[in-house]
């Protein structure tokens, strides 16, 4: 087994034997060191986005100082849910290495399924524009200052 991806794994069972979520854990690396890492922390937060590689993302930005992790890897126990995979790209890290499936963890109870079918379909019934004359306004304010991108 990958090293780093043992350590996921090491990560993702402390997490449920300490009750705070789902069997997810991640690792994020950086020339070849641990950066960052994580579990499911959803129960224990009371909080839907804690998923195994926010937290490891969170971590490793913590540790490094930066929003931008370009040049890490992240090794997660199952395949990223579309709002990870959101924020792995937001982060710049360049590679996803997973160990189970959509269908794997579809098969144990969760619905990441689902989410990818929206994803892919879009969500006309939840996605409603309102009010965007004043959003524009507030782009246009932050459009004139001066701001680092990411």
């Amino acid at each position: 087994m990958n090293k780093f991806m043992q350590i996921a794994a090491d990560e993702a069972r402390s997490g449920i034997r300490a009750h705070h979520g789902g069997p997810f854990g991640a690792v994020i690396t950086k020339d070849g060191a641990v950066v960052g890492r994580g579990h499911n922390e959803v129960i224990h937060r009371n909080d839907p986005t804690c998923h195994g590689e926010m937290m490891a993302i969170h971590d490793a930005c913590k540790n490094l100082g930066t929003f931008d992790l370009s040049g890490c890897d992240i090794y997660t126990t199952a395949e990223p849910c579309p709002m990870c995979l959101g924020a792995i790209l937001w982060a710049n890290i360049g590679r996803v290495f997973y160990g189970c499936t959509v269908e794997d963890t579809d098969s144990i109870g969760f619905r990441d399924g689902r989410f990818y079918e929206i994803a892919a379909s879009g969500s006309k019934d939840m996605l409603i524009m309102t009010d965007r004359e004043e959003c524009l306004k507030v782009f246009a304010e932050y459009s004139a200052g001066s701001h680092t991108g990411y």
